[in-house]
């Protein structure tokens, strides 16, 4: 069975570093495991290429910055490189005959639904992410009824879309409207890789783990502040970087709070990273869009950690309040305070909670199962 996986977002090096890279990478191992025969149509390669993806076949089409005098043309100009790039790397697959396609949604793109049409495959669309929205509140949209009429086409043209959470699955539903797209919906969350992230040994310092970009959506600055509240002696440890990073090392200072800034680290360092920890925080601030599926808090769990998070969006069923891990009310340092001394006062416990989070991780949570879910429609149909 030869499967085309595509990815046209120029923002997603297939072979990087970033969670949507590792999501690319994982669900191309997901498909090798199945015996499928792979080859990667993308926009843009990544210099960090795995070596058990070494032999994975790319095709690779670039899209270049955009030309024009203003942000608006140049943005406008790389809106249809990517429509017209999703077309080219339609043709190659196409031209390869494959047996089946699955493409990650990018904005502009009708790669999947051209493919599907004329080899009439099987075509399944991931979609992570209310892109349309996303782009135009928080970047520059140019086209939005072409980026709109663009994603219909691809609804419409999928055997099955896989959505990352039930928010975003309404979205698609939405989008297409056409309720009957509604059979052909599965919520597939994310998944992790439970070979490559083993369980964690703690160490003899009661250390608390925090994993992900320094972005204000990620709230690590209550992490920060809830350490200064702490009751207990734990040391924090921050693996990652961004745009906060200065600001968030200017904060620690201010407060007196030791903390380990180990800065970015790619996905294969992950393991070694998490060495040690007790505790694992996933401290997510109050915000509107509670859409996303986070890689970090399933690498948590299936890393035998237990898991302090935010109740928002879909972590409560991620991180189950008293079995896996511990939830709080977002931006509340003081209840993550609470609840992480809680959990390094009490090691059996800890230690209990980690080992049910790796368990769920293990027999609900692997990649092989976010696909077969894909695949087979099973579980969470919308």
């Amino acid at each position: 069975m030869r499967v085309a996986y595509i990815c046209a977002d120029p923002g997603i090096p297939v072979f990087g570093t970033k969670g949507a890279s590792v999501h690319v990478q994982e669900i191309v191992r997901a498909w090798r495991a199945r015996g499928a025969e792979v080859h990667v149509y993308c926009t843009r390669l990544g210099d960090h290429r795995p070596h058990d993806l070494e032999d994975v076949a790319v095709t690779v089409m670039p899209v270049g910055k955009g030309r024009g005098a203003t942000d608006e043309e140049r943005t406008a100009d790389r809106e249809q490189q990517v429509a017209d790039v999703s077309r080219r790397l339609a043709r190659a697959a196409i031209a390869d005959e494959v047996d089946v396609v699955y493409e990650r949604f990018s904005l502009f793109s009708v790669a999947m639904s051209l493919v599907a049409q004329r080899l009439d495959v099987p075509a399944y669309l991931e979609v992570n992410a209310p892109l349309v929205e996303e782009q135009r509140d928080h970047r520059i949209l140019v086209d939005e009824a072409w980026a709109r009429g663009a994603l219909r086409a691809q609804l419409h043209a999928a055997t099955r879309v896989a959505a990352v959470s039930r928010p975003v699955a309404d979205w698609c539903l939405a989008q297409a409207g056409d309720p009957e797209l509604a059979a052909r919906v599965v919520v597939a969350p994310n998944g992790v890789n439970v070979d490559r992230i083993a369980p964690v040994v703690p160490g003899t310092e009661p250390t608390v783990l925090f994993v992900g970009t320094l972005k204000p959506w990620h709230g690590t600055e209550h992490l920060i502040r809830a350490a200064a509240l702490a009751g207990r002696r734990w040391r924090l440890r921050i693996v990652g970087d961004g745009p906060q990073g200065s600001a968030l090392r200017d904060l620690a200072d201010s407060l007196g709070v030791a903390v380990d800034f180990v800065g970015a680290v790619p996905p294969e360092g992950i393991p070694a990273a998490m060495a040690g920890a007790w505790v694992a925080a996933a401290p997510y601030p109050e915000q509107r869009d509670q859409y996303f599926s986070p890689l970090k808090v399933f690498e948590y769990s299936a890393a035998a950690l237990p898991v302090v998070a935010s109740r928002v969006g879909q972590i409560p069923t991620i991180v189950r309040d008293g079995e896996t891990g511990l939830l709080v009310e977002p931006s509340r340092p003081d209840q993550l305070a609470a609840a992480i001394d809680r959990l390094v006062a009490d090691a059996a416990t800890a230690r209990r909670m980690g080992a049910a989070g790796r368990e769920l991780m293990t027999g609900r949570h692997t990649w092989e199962k976010v696909l077969a879910r894909t695949i087979e429609g099973e579980h969470a149909r919308v």
